[in-house]
């Protein structure tokens, strides 16, 4: 048990850290007992999101998005144990870096957020804490909220929660960051973009109109 560390304890799942793992550093994504549920129900739900996250993960290695390895799934303890990304997240790099540098990552993040929508892939958490630089590569993290889907809604929900979360966590250079992603994404999916990026500026004012209200 020593060489096991809670990174993170979320309303889903923890995320345990083993140091050693089959003699590697792995992550153990393990879904939380939600005790107000029946049990057999929770036991159920657990097991099937499970299997869901791994299924999403696998779809997007697929799509060409640099992602954990899955070393093990256990479906009935409700656990994914995957490769450690040896990095730092996004959100810790940003304030750090220089214009130009935090301009090509953008753009990396939102070619392969691209990559994902074209594979009618959803992420349903885009933010920065959820992506970890590692040397050249940027890996996309947590599936947990992930679907399968090919509406406009769902990729528009997706790209304004990366502009939201732009506008709350790195408001300095939010307008800078979004072109970049914009940029990127738009060299991904080409054409089919401009139908998802309208989609994103009608999101907002929805959410505006209720803020008023």
């Amino acid at each position: 048990m020593e060489s096991l560390k809670l990174l993170a304890k979320g309303a889903e799942a923890d995320i345990i850290l083993d140091l050693n793992w089959n003699g590697r550093k792995a992550i153990i994504k393990r879904r939380c007992i939600k005790t107000y549920r029946h049990a057999k129900i929770d036991e159920e739900i657990r097991r099937l999101r499970t299997i869901h996250e791994a299924e999403i993960i696998h779809r997007v290695k697929e799509a060409g998005v640099p992602s954990p390895i899955i070393y093990q799934v256990n479906p009935n303890k409700a656990e994914i144990i995957m490769e450690y990304i040896e990095g730092t997240k996004i959100k810790d790099l940003i304030k750090n870096n220089s214009d130009e540098e935090n301009i090509k990552i953008f753009k990396q993040i939102g070619v392969q957020a691209g990559r994902l929508h074209k594979a009618n892939i959803i992420h349903g958490d885009l933010t920065t804490s959820n992506m970890i630089q590692s040397g050249e590569m940027i890996y996309f993290v947590d599936f947990g909220l992930g679907e399968i889907s090919n509406e406009i809604e769902k990729k528009g929900v997706d790209l304004n929660l990366m502009k939201k979360m732009l506008t709350s966590t790195h408001y300095l250079k939010q307008d800078m960051l979004l072109e970049a992603f914009i940029d990127g994404y738009t060299q991904s999916t080409g054409t089919k973009a401009i139908e998802v990026l309208t989609r994103v500026e009608e999101i907002s004012k929805r959410g505006r109109y209720i803020e008023k209200e």
